[in-house]
Parts: structure tokens; sequence; C-alpha cells
């Protein structure tokens, strides 16, 4: 019994850190259906992390996320959903990125509400943290203004 309570107060840590690697990078958190319907109903970019507690989250993609938008282009906004967490957030934000499986953690670029392009977790889990900027900074280019 002891082991679970240990192990429930130390995935709570974890989620807590992960969460706030996200937002400290700039990314408000959305953990609510409604909350990722009124973030994805505005106009322009939007650059929508799948945060998870996997060791490459931690390791590549939220570091990643948070050295891409240093850039001369980058999305107009910077939004997170925690899979396995904010499960309703979560669900509806899939919704959004037709075609592609769930994945996480992940990123998708999203333009007036419309999937453009995903970065999908077999692109970063074993990948170094620079090729997942790499690839997130190429899709700014492509469909990003300057700031």
């Amino acid at each position: 019994m002891g082991f679970n309570l240990d192990f429930n107060l130390f995935m709570n840590d974890v989620v807590k850190q992960a969460r706030q690697e996200i937002t400290a990078a700039g990314y408000t958190e959305l953990t609510t259906a409604t909350d990722v319907e009124d973030a994805f109903a505005q106009k322009g970019t939007t650059l929508v992390m799948v945060n998870s507690v996997c060791g490459c989250a931690g390791g590549i993609a939220r570091p990643a996320a948070s050295h891409a938008i240093h850039y001369d282009k980058r999305p107009d906004q910077l939004v997170t959903v925690f899979a396995g967490q904010d499960k309703e957030a979560t669900a509806r934000a899939r919704e959004f990125f037709e075609g592609y499986p769930p994945s996480s953690p992940s990123f998708a670029l999203l333009k007036d509400g419309k999937i453009i392009t995903m970065v999908e977790r077999h692109e970063i889990e074993g990948h170094d943290p620079m090729a997942v900027v790499s690839k997130l900074q190429s899709a700014f280019d492509a469909n990003c203004e300057e700031v």
C-alpha cells in the first residue's frame, strides 16, 4: 500500500514539474475542451505541444519546445495539452489533428484552427533535441510571420 502512495506522490511531482517546464517556456496550458476550442478559434498560427510524463518529453520535447521559439519567425500562439492528465482537453485537441494518429509527446502547428503539420513522437523519441528544434523552425519558416 505504501508503494502506491509513494508512487502517486512521485508522479504528482513529475506532472507538476512537466507542467512548470512548459509554462515557464511561455506556453499556455489548455486543461478543458472549452479552453482548446477557444484557443484554436484564434486567427493566425498556433503551436500545440502535447506534453507527457515520458522520458522523451522531459529530455527532448520540452527542451525543444522551449528553444524552438527563440527564432525570427514563430507562431502567434503557444499552447499545451497534457496527455494522460487533462484527458478532455487532449481528446478535443486531437480532433483537430486530422490525418495524424494520437501521439505524445508531439507538436501540432495549426493555422486558423486547421492542422498544417505535426512533429510526432517517432520524430522525437531517440532524436536529439536540436533535431526537433530544426523540424519546428522549418515549419515556422514555412508558415509563421516574423516577430
